[in-house]
């Protein structure tokens, strides 16, 4: 081991499922370290008050309590889109956690639970730094040093800290792309983004115009009906949403106008509307890095250029970004993402010229380009996860089967959009059929921990 004057200080920035990611990898290292090697001293900082970032749901839009922009956009009611089975942590089961078998399509409230559970396990907590908001991250050449500030709300002072490595694990679904329509300044009902969505019972009896054709369309659309809209409009731009919806959804192209409770369309049709939601998207945003050298800037896909392996700012190699691609897999490929940058961190995985590694960047993006459909897409992504653990010590699973969920799962929507949350699939790491959950989704008003594990309830809404 070496000496404590050789140990690098790491800072991971945000402490959701990718910040927490990497404390994991490197608490499940600490006593496997070779000779020469150091753990880092590790500072989380995570402008929450708890872990878990988007997973810990906030009532609050807009500003926090401390006058930072709120991070969250969960909402109320809001259940898993996607099998619990191909995301499930390769180290830490369901079942584990559980101590037995759930459905695949946990809402909010369980898979919390499920990401707080493995953290709680390993004792990371003490490394976070809650209620404190980077606000500036610059590197020195000179040093070779990287130097945080940071405004700490708990002990209300500004710190200042210096760092040899630098882990940005913000994500990505937390600044609102938000596009302007004539009339919305004089429309009468509600204007909103995805974004400052929190419970859909507020638009119960409504009419609602949702702006989009993505998952937080999708599924919003879907929250909107179950919990009692009168209609739901759903204007796209390029292509509708490929579902059966019940009768009470209409499709439409993109919105022109609003003039008084009437959004009018690009075919010239029009629709009475009580309130606008835009399902438009997110951007990648990062204040804190003011330096275009240390900033990436990409639109939302599936190999933004730039980071080597798909975590190494090929510009600064000393800083690393977890979770920015387009997601089908998340926490599994954050868990081996993180594991990887750690293993870079350590010295155990060397980077190589600027040049190689952006040829390495070029040729995964030339892939990118040519998985147009979403089958293609899975597979990328999945020999994407296969191509970061082989190089690594994460425990290996069945990417292969979690494609296979998936592409299931894409078929499940097909053939009910409303009912795909009811279907079941066995546990990728176990085997063990998930059970089918006690009530249909569609019924299911309560989306509490005890109520999803335990018997039916009836809702109070």
């Amino acid at each position: 081991m070496a000496t404590d004057k050789s140990r690098k200080r790491v800072c991971i920035i945000g402490a959701g499922p990718s910040g927490l990611a990497v404390l994991r990898a490197f608490r499940s290292e600490e006593s496997k370290l070779k000779e020469g090697e150091a753990m880092p001293e590790l500072v989380c900082y995570e402008k929450q008050s708890d872990w878990g970032g988007l997973w810990n749901y906030s009532w609050r839009t807009g500003l926090d309590e401390n006058g930072e922009k709120v991070h969250g956009s969960m909402y109320r009611y809001l259940w898993s889109n996607g099998p619990k089975e191909c995301l499930e942590f390769a180290d830490y089961s369901f079942e584990k956690h559980f101590g037995k078998a759930i459905p695949s399509y946990p809402p909010r409230p369980v898979l919390f639970d499920y990401i707080k559970g493995r953290v709680e396990k390993c004792d990371v907590r003490k490394f976070v730094r809650f209620n404190t908001a980077v606000h500036r991250c610059d590197y020195d050449e000179k040093s070779g040093k990287f130097t945080v500030v940071a405004q700490d709300y708990g002990k209300k002072e500004t710190i200042k800290e210096e760092f040899d490595n630098v882990v940005v694990c913000v994500g990505h679904f937390s600044t609102p792309n938000v596009p302007y329509f004539p009339g919305f300044e004089s429309f009468k009902g509600r204007v909103l983004h995805a974004h400052d969505f929190r419970d859909a019972v507020e638009f119960k009896g409504k009419r609602v115009l949702i702006v989009g054709a993505s998952y937080s369309a999708e599924d919003i659309g879907s929250q909107c009906f179950k919990y009692g809209a009168k209609e739901i409009i759903c204007s796209y731009r390029t292509a509708p949403m490929p579902y059966k919806w019940p009768k009470e959804f209409k499709t439409v192209p993109l919105l022109t106008k609003v003039t008084g409770h009437t959004a009018h369309f690009k075919d010239g049709s029009s629709h009475e509307i009580d309130a606008v939601i835009l399902c438009t998207g997110y951007l990648h945003s990062f204040p804190f890095l003011s330096d275009k050298n240390l900033r990436l800037e990409t639109a939302n896909r599936l190999w933004p250029l730039g980071l080597y392996r798909g975590i190494v700012w090929e510009k600064n190699p000393k800083l690393f970004y977890i979770g920015m691609q387009d997601q089908w897999y998340t926490f599994n490929m954050f868990d081996a993402q993180a594991w990887l940058a750690r293993d870079f961190i350590l010295g155990r995985q060397k980077v190589p010229s600027l040049d190689d590694m952006q040829k390495n960047s070029a040729e995964w993006r030339n892939k990118e380009e040519k998985a147009d459909t979403a089958k293609k897409q899975i597979l990328y992504q999945g020999a994407y996860v296969k191509d970061l653990i082989k190089d690594t010590n994460y425990p290996t699973f069945d990417v292969d089967k979690v494609n296979e969920v998936f592409l299931h799962w894409k078929h499940d929507k097909m053939d009910s959009i409303m009912g795909y949350r009811d279907v079941s699939y066995p546990s990728v790491l176990t085997g063990t059929p998930s059970p089918k959950h006690h009530t249909k989704w569609i019924d299911a008003l309560d989306d509490s921990l005890e109520c999803y594990l335990g018997a039916p309830e009836k809702a109070n809404l």
